[in-house]
């Protein structure tokens, strides 16, 4: 009988669409990337997704962010994710929290019950914590690297953190977890050195540069980082 993961089970077998149907997939940041990443986790039939983000979609998501329509502008990025999810897979259990990750909202989650986290935040000091919980709590992580700036989306490559080169914000949390001991994660990022950006626009404060994005980018990293974690949870061998 066929269903929506008929097309699937053709590559994975059936046990690997019950390994996904009650896997628990935690992805932190659901904008460029994590958007993306969200699709094809549910689309490949992972049955239960926590979405952590508190960000509005703006207009400035249009170019480049799954969710990001014209009706869903001043919409919670969650709450149109949960939105679409249902649509996709409404057996699909989605938990949402509208929270900015940070080393002082750590305490609203329980790292314990999921199967795999996905770091696809922006702040250097969100990550560092969130990979030291996932570490903590012995659940394996993925790490989304600098994907801003670039224009080569063919030049991911998925690597462990300590083999890693170019990538400034790769550099910066590869000496910040070798200071706390942390010596391997999987990560995703380029070797492609960042295109400064040509035009400043209104969103630039003195303090901190906009990165430039464009809709191929962080839309493959995302893709990529959902390979990762779906080959992960079922085992992937044949």
């Amino acid at each position: 009988m066929q269903n929506e993961f008929s097309r699937t089970e053709l590559l994975i077998r059936n046990d690997g669409i019950e390994k996904l149907a009650n896997s628990r997939v935690a992805v932190f940041g659901i904008g460029g990337v994590g958007g993306y990443t969200v699709e094809a986790l549910v689309r490949s039939g992972v049955g239960s997704i926590d979405l952590i983000d508190d960000d509005k979609i703006c207009l400035t998501n249009l170019n480049r962010q799954i969710y990001a329509t014209r009706k869903t502008i001043g919409k919670y990025k969650v709450d149109v994710a949960e939105e679409r999810i249902l649509d996709i897979n409404p057996n699909a259990k989605v938990t949402k929290f509208k929270t900015f990750f940070t080393p002082e909202t750590t305490g609203e989650f329980d790292f314990s019950k999921y199967d795999y986290i996905v770091d696809a935040i922006d702040t250097v000091v969100g990550k560092l914590e969130l990979i030291e919980c996932s570490k903590k709590a012995g659940v394996p992580i993925i790490s989304s690297m600098g994907a801003g700036n670039k224009l080569h989306p063919e030049m991911f490559e998925v690597a462990d953190i300590s083999k890693t080169s170019v990538c400034p914000l790769a550099k910066v949390i590869r000496q910040e977890l070798k200071k706390r001991g942390i010596k391997k994660v999987k990560v995703v990022y380029s070797k492609e050195p960042p295109i400064k950006p040509v035009i400043q626009t209104d969103e630039v404060s003195s303090k901190r540069q906009i990165p430039g994005s464009i809709a191929f980018v962080p839309s493959a990293v995302g893709l990529i980082i959902a390979g990762e974690v779906v080959r992960d949870l079922i085992a992937y061998k044949f």
